[in-house]
């Protein structure tokens, strides 16, 4: 099944870096999400980053999502891993097996993030249950 839902940004903390060095940066930060469409639920990020003051960057993050998906109710976490450089992006975002509540208790799957030319976000989430 796949369901696309778009995202907002209700939060983005992050912290002074916890190193840095030669133009390099590396933080933390805590974000919070509000999800739309088939999945209506909140995102509670936790995130480690990377970022070169030349614009390239990398980063990990946990995700709890809590809410429903196609009517399904409960909970997963989604793992978030990426690369940004110039011209290319890359990223995957696997659910955590096992970490399903609920009616969402036996999901897998992955999503990725699209945005449109206008700013808006939207998670693709390709899922089994």
């Amino acid at each position: 099944m796949q369901a696309k839902s778009s995202f907002t940004v209700d939060r983005f903390d992050q912290e002074s870096p916890y190193f840095a060095e030669e133009g390099r940066a590396y933080a933390r930060a805590a974000v919070d999400k509000t999800f739309t469409g088939p999945l209506a639920a909140t995102g509670v990020v936790q995130m480690l980053s990377v970022r070169a003051d030349e614009g390239p960057a990398g980063y990990v993050a946990l995700e709890r999502i809590s809410g429903t998906l196609d009517g399904r109710e409960g909970s997963f976490a989604l793992l978030h891993i990426g690369t940004m450089d110039r011209d290319t992006k890359w990223a995957k975002w696997p659910i955590v097996p096992g970490s399903g509540t609920g009616e969402l208790a036996t999901i897998r799957g992955e999503g990725r993030i699209e945005i449109d030319g206008d700013g808006q976000h939207h998670l693709i989430l390709d899922y089994e249950l």
